[in-house]
């Protein structure tokens, strides 16, 4: 059970990493990065892509075998943190379906995914 948490996480968050490469995506994701970070959006996006696509890997990495069993915990409190990171970005393309379409999932489900994908990233961590 562990092992499939953690491999339908990493394929989540490589998936979601990759997208931020891909060029009509990266333009909407830098747009939904709030104005006061405006100067910075590009190197965000790209930033955020290669996290998730580190924390990706390092959650299904076996740490087990090179006695670094620690290196999941911390690997899944970075992601956690990334994740809440991340989410003023959510919430403010929220705030603005007009201009994000579908990139623009309501607050509330939004919010809930967030939180049930903090849960399974901490769940994958403590089994």
């Amino acid at each position: 059970m562990a092992w499939a948490l953690r491999a339908v996480l990493a394929l989540v968050f490589i998936g979601m990493g990759v997208t931020h490469f891909i060029p009509s995506v990266r333009r909407t994701m830098r747009a939904m990065i709030p104005p006061r970070l405006a100067a910075h959006r590009a190197l965000l996006v790209a930033l955020t892509g290669v996290c998730e696509i580190v924390g990706g890997v390092g959650i299904v990495l076996p740490w087990h075998l090179v006695g670094a069993e620690w290196m999941r915990w911390l690997v899944g409190i970075l992601l956690v943190a990334f994740l809440v990171a991340v989410f003023p970005a959510n919430a403010y393309a929220a705030k603005h379906p007009e201009r994000f379409g579908r990139a623009a999932f309501p607050f509330w489900p939004r919010l809930i995914a967030q939180i049930v994908l903090i849960a399974a990233v901490v769940l994958a961590v403590v089994l």
